[in-house]
C-alpha cells in the first residue's frame, strides 16, 4: 500500500464535508412562490456583492457560499443565455436548460478537482401562470432538486425549511410571502435584520418583457408595512352616565333614554394600506 493512499470513497466524503462546512457558514437564502411570481429574500449587509441576480428575461439566480465561485457560475449562465437566445430564439432559454448546465459543471469540478466549489445555487423561472413556475436547487456536487413552492439553502437551511413548511401556503400576496420569508430566516426569539441589510427581488409575471425587479428603499419599507391581518374589532360606544330619575312626569314629545350615537366628522379611515 503506497504511503498517503486514500480510497475514492474517502476522498469524495472529505470533499463533501469541506463544501458543506463552507456553505453552512453563509447566511441563508429563501426562494418561494407567491400569487404573481417568485420572491427571493436574503440577509446581505453588502451593497456591492449581490447574492440574488437576473440571468435572463424570466430567469433569476440566487446563491450562497464563496462569492468569487458563484459569481463565475452566474456569468457563465448569462453567457449561455445570451448566446442561445441570439442564435436560436429567446424562448429557447429555459431555467431547466440552465440548471442542467450548472449541474454538469458542478459535478465535473467535484469529481476532477482537488477542491470542490463551496456553493449552492437556485435557478428560478417564472411562467405565464403559476403552474409554469420552476425552482431548481443545485448543490456543490451537481445534484439537482426540483423544488415546489419554496426552497432554502445556506446557513441553518434545515431549520429555515422547517419554519417555511409551517407557514407557507399557496397563492400568497407579495407582502404575506415576504413576511413568511423573514419569519423563516429569523431564529426564534431573535431580531430581524434591518431593511438596509436585506436583499429582496422578485420575478413578477405581470411585468412587461424583463420580469426581474429589485425591491429596495421606500418600496421595500411600504411592502413590509403591509399586513393581511383583519382590522381590530370596533369597541362599542361608551354609554353616558345615567342621570338621577326626575319626579316630574316627562312631556309627551320629550325623548326618553340617551341620545343616539353619531358618526365622526370627516373621512372615515377604512384601514387600507397605500398602493405600491
Amino acid at each position: 500500500m503506497p504511503f498517503g493512499y486514500a480510497s475514492p470513497e474517502q476522498i469524495m466524503r472529505d470533499k463533501a464535508d469541506y463544501a458543506r462546512k463552507g456553505i453552512a457558514r453563509g447566511r441563508s437564502v429563501v426562494v418561494l412562490q407567491y400569487v404573481d411570481g417568485i420572491l427571493f429574500v436574503a440577509p446581505n449587509p453588502s451593497r456591492a456583492l449581490h447574492k440574488i441576480s437576473e440571468i435572463y428575461d424570466r430567469i433569476g439566480f440566487a446563491a450562497v457560499g464563496r462569492y468569487n465561485e458563484f459569481e463565475e457560475l452566474r456569468l457563465a449562465g448569462i453567457r449561455y443565455a445570451d448566446i442561445n437566445g441570439y442564435t436560436y430564439d429567446r424562448s429557447d432559454v429555459t431555467g431547466r436548460g440552465l440548471a442542467n448546465l450548472y449541474a454538469s459543471n458542478l459535478g465535473r469540478i467535484f469529481t476532477e478537482s482537488i477542491k470542490s466549489l463551496e456553493v449552492e445555487v437556485v435557478v428560478a423561472e417564472v411562467g405565464e401562470t403559476r403552474d409554469g413556475d420552476a425552482i431548481y436547487r443545485l448543490t456543490f456536487d451537481g445534484s439537482v432538486f426540483d423544488e415546489h413552492g419554496f426552497a432554502a439553502m445556506g446557513g441553518q437551511a434545515e431549520a429555515v425549511s422547517g419554519r417555511l413548511k409551517e407557514r407557507y401556503r399557496e397563492s400568497m400576496s407579495l407582502a404575506d410571502a415576504l413576511e413568511v420569508a423573514l419569519t423563516a430566516l429569523t431564529e426564534p426569539g431573535g431580531e430581524r435584520p434591518p431593511v438596509g441589510q436585506l436583499e429582496v427581488a422578485v420575478l413578477d409575471r405581470n411585468r412587461e418583457h424583463r420580469k426581474f425587479l429589485r425591491l429596495t428603499g421606500a418600496r421595500l419599507e411600504r411592502l413590509l408595512g403591509q399586513t393581511s391581518s383583519p382590522p381590530p374589532a370596533a369597541t362599542p360606544p361608551s354609554t353616558p352616565p345615567s342621570t338621577p330619575p326626575s319626579t316630574a312626569a316627562p312631556a309627551d314629545d320629550a325623548p326618553t333614554g340617551p341620545p343616539p350615537p353619531t358618526g365622526p366628522e370627516g373621512d372615515v379611515d377604512d384601514g387600507s394600506s397605500p398602493p405600491l
